[in-house]
């Protein structure tokens, strides 16, 4: 959303200067004279020149315009990315990938045609947050930054500066005369350049003063005599840090402005309405939030009592009397609300929020800051649909701590502190959401101390967020301690206690030990069938996980019996159509065909997928996935053209109804290709594995799991293309980022390992094949144990190139044991 143009622009020197250093290319950064001090009209000019140069443009000199409100890195990468999914295929669920496939799309490309666009990135608070994120040097883009920073950073590297100072005092009579002169005003030259003196040529100050005029019908002599007579008993008040000559002044006039604003209807409420957003985020508060049960409830009990109109007992104030006076607020200037963007509706000087607070005890401004924090959880929908709405709230909470951190931790962390991590994981910002969680957990123990239960469920959250990251072993180590603490703290049996042990099998598991996952749920599960009950929901879940780490353990039968057992209860418990159990069935159905029933496991997947369209329907998530392994598990049954086939009208569906990079739509695009190739397009199944891996490599870092698969499927087709050579030296690299990425002992290690010793005898080296798989064998023995399949494999295939080697005495010897 780029800023209107503000009303009675005036066109002033630094206008000319910023156009004539944009337009030369290359990075320009806007920053005023005065430090600290906002309201000289960076935004204004900004956003003056942007749709100039659009408007000028006709499309002939502009291809691409970006504006983003930059005041912190997570609204920088958000932007980034609804752009990058706008325009070049960004990843929905990845946002720092999406933002960085924008940037490498905005540099020239040979054989592209040229992309001419300008960024905006206004208001930046902080030249960190713009590391790794400015766009590049391109003689096809332009960069416009403002912020209010001075620093070093933002110079150099062929950024040129443009100082913004206050008005020339022709420019701000100038600018009086023609805001007055759209209403049918005419003041004296000399009163309104006597004025201007009066309020040290700030824009901002210039257009509330200009608004009162207006509003109040009163001239501009008796608005310099309010000016004067207040000016002594609001010195004493005046915001610290800011100069003297600009800060009083400045003040002066928002005290006239909301003192006038709780006059007119709805009369008393425009204080306590600044009040409430003086904490929040200025550039931009979602209407619902200040519209909220929470907000309305302190509308009621702060209405300002008013000469003309006083406050008449306790009643409650409707959400209409609370945009009313967000109306009055914005006919003032002392906000700006737009209600055609609904979840930035309210947008507030960060000066007039220092003015306002300053007037709060402390304890008025803690307990408008529980307030605040009320109104944003009664705000945020439980589940974020809308992710501008919870970017929104997210940078509101972000002030709120910032402004009120203390306040929040007591008596206890409040409930929008969780529930912004929650957004930020939810949103694909895993790593953004582990940062949130270390900066909660120790501020928690700061404020509540190290064994509060709220600091506990910050680590908890942490180290979940840490696995989600990637770092399983890590998250597995925290939960370790995390562990030993809540059952001091709490004692081995409180529900918290058993979550941390229910998330440490889990991140056990997704570190490489499957089968030390599956013991740590049989040890919780008899916990939990002696505390609540076999039947409880959470004993259910967790025999749920028991079951599925067993298979992964390499005992696919035993899950199988273990999942038969749980759908009996989950039927007779929850129901047939009760999505846990129809979960349960689709689990079932999977260790079916692992444990080698794969015609069973398809049937069983084409029953489960009529009961998911009956009770779902075709396009919700759950149902494409369950299409997605009835692909699977019929090509598993033999009918790998039936499976591709499958698999490619899948795909058409999820592109009807999803982003082109959603991660579903990626997994689709491997398994097709897959299954081509077992239909018998090797090559092209190759040729499919090397697209999806160029596309991956944009969207994903280089050592996502997903694209650690995709190398691995890639190197086996190009093997059975006809290229063993081929196959065994992208197998080699792929075991040494495998390595170093997950471990030695990791699974997918040990299947790297088996498979560049299998490709390495196809290209010709029988013996160096055996030697390699004799080191697999005793390791997968060590590591998954002597009967796990996979070990199986192993010796099998070892036997096999022995044999090929032609000591057939060992590889006899190797089959029988």
């Amino acid at each position: 959303m780029i800023p209107h143009r503000a009303q009675s622009f005036q066109q002033r020197a630094e206008t000319t200067r910023l156009s004539a250093v944009v337009d030369r290319g290359g990075t320009s950064v806007m920053r005023q004279v005065l430090t600290g001090m906002g309201g000289v009209g960076k935004t204004q000019l900004a956003a003056d020149y942007a749709l100039t140069a659009w408007d000028n443009g006709s499309g002939d000199n502009l291809d691409v315009l970006v504006w983003i409100t930059a005041s912190t890195r997570t609204a920088v990468v958000t932007g980034y990315a609804q752009a990058g999914l706008e325009l070049c295929r960004g990843d929905a669920d990845d946002p720092e990938l999406a933002a960085r496939t924008f940037l490498a799309w905005l540099a020239p490309e040979a054989g592209r045609k040229p992309c001419r666009w300008l960024i905006v990135l206004d208001d930046v608070a902080d030249s960190d947050d713009l590391r790794g994120l400015w766009p590049p040097a391109s003689p096809h883009g332009r960069t416009l930054v403002t912020t209010r920073r001075r620093d070093a950073a933002l110079a150099g590297e062929g950024r040129r500066l443009v100082e913004v100072g206050l008005f020339t005092e022709a420019e701000a009579v100038a600018y009086l005369t023609r805001a007055l002169d759209a209403h049918g005003r005419e003041e004296p030259e000399d009163q309104l350049t006597a004025l201007a003196s009066d309020l040290g040529y700030l824009p901002l100050a210039l257009a509330q003063a200009a608004a009162y005029l207006i509003d109040s019908g009163e001239d501009a002599a008796a608005y310099r005599q309010l000016l004067a007579d207040r000016a002594t008993t609001l010195a004493d008040t005046a915001p610290s840090g800011l100069p003297d000559d600009q800060a009083l002044p400045l003040a002066t006039t928002w005290s006239l402005s909301v003192d006038r604003a709780d006059t007119l209807h709805p009369a008393g409420l425009a204080r306590p309405m600044l009040e409430l957003a003086a904490l929040l985020d200025p550039n931009g508060i979602p209407q619902t939030v200040l519209t909220s049960a929470p907000a309305l409830a302190h509308l009621t009990a702060h209405r300002a009592r008013t000469g003309h109109q006083p406050t008449r007992g306790a009643a409650p104030v409707p959400p209409g009397d609370a945009v009313r006076a967000l109306r009055t607020l914005h006919r003032l200037n002392l906000v700006d609300h737009t209600p055609d963007t609904p979840h930035r509706a309210v947008r507030i000087h960060q000066l007039i929020q220092r003015a306002i607070r300053d007037t709060l005890t402390p304890d008025r401004h803690a307990q408008l800051a529980r307030t605040a924090a009320n109104a944003l959880i009664a705000a945020w929908p439980e589940i974020d649909h809308d992710t501008v709405l919870a970017q929104a709230l997210r940078a509101n909470t972000t002030a709120l701590t910032t402004r009120a951190e203390q306040a929040l931790y007591r008596p206890d962390a409040h409930a929008v502190l969780h529930r912004t991590g929650r957004s930020l994981g939810e949103a694909g910002q895993v790593t953004a959401a582990r940062d949130h969680y270390q900066r909660f957990t120790d501020s928690a123990t700061s404020h509540l101390g190290p064994d509060h239960p709220h600091t506990l469920g910050a680590r908890n959250h942490l180290a979940w967020w840490r696995g989600q990251a990637g770092d399983a072993a890590g998250a597995a180590a925290a939960l370790v301690g995390l562990l030993a603490d809540r059952i001091r703290v709490l004692g081995p049996d409180h529900p918290d206690t058993f979550n941390t042990r229910h998330n440490l099998a889990r991140w056990r598991g997704e570190a490489g030990d499957a089968a030390g996952a599956a013991a740590a749920y049989a040890e919780l599960l008899a916990d939990w069938v002696r505390v609540r009950g076999s039947d409880h929901p959470d004993a259910l879940s967790t025999r749920g996980n028991l079951a599925w780490w067993r298979g992964e353990a390499g005992d696919a039968a035993g899950a199988v019996t273990a999942f038969t057992e749980l759908l009996e209860r989950m039927v007779r418990v929850l129901g047939p159509n009760h999505p846990d159990t129809l979960i349960t069935r689709s689990h079932l159905a999977r260790w079916q065909g692992e444990a080698g029933d794969a015609a069973g496991a398809a049937a069983a997947y084409a029953e489960l997928l009529a009961d998911w369209l009956r009770v779902l329907g075709p396009d919700h998530p759950d149902t494409l996935t369950i299409r997605g392994h009835l692909a699977r598990w019929r090509g598993e049954a033999g009918d790998a053209a039936g499976a591709a086939a499958a698999y490619a009208e899948l795909l058409e569906h999820m592109e009807r109804v999803r982003e082109p990079d959603h991660p579903h739509i990626l997994s689709i695009r491997h398994n097709l290709a897959r299954w081509r190739g077992e239909a018998g397009d090797a090559a092209g199944a190759a040729a499919a594995y090397a697209e999806l891996l160029e596309h991956m490599e944009r969207v994903r870092e280089p050592d996502h799991p997903h694209i650690l698969s995709i190398r691995h499927n890639l190197a086996w087709w190009r093997g059975k293309a006809g290229d063993p050579a081929g196959a065994a030296a992208a197998y080699a690299g792929l075991l040494a980022d495998r390595i170093r990425v997950l471990g030695p002992d990791h699974p997918d290690t040990l299947t790297s390992r088996d498979n560049l010793a299998q490709w390495r005898g196809k290209a010709g080296d029988p013996a160096g094949a055996a030697a390699a798989l004799a080191g697999v064998l005793a390791d997968r023995i060590r590591v998954l144990g002597p009967d796990h399949p996979d070990t199986l494999t192993t010796r099998k295939d070892l036997a096999r190139w022995r044999k090929e080697a032609g000591d057939i005495a060992v590889a006899q010897q190797s089959t029988d044991s």
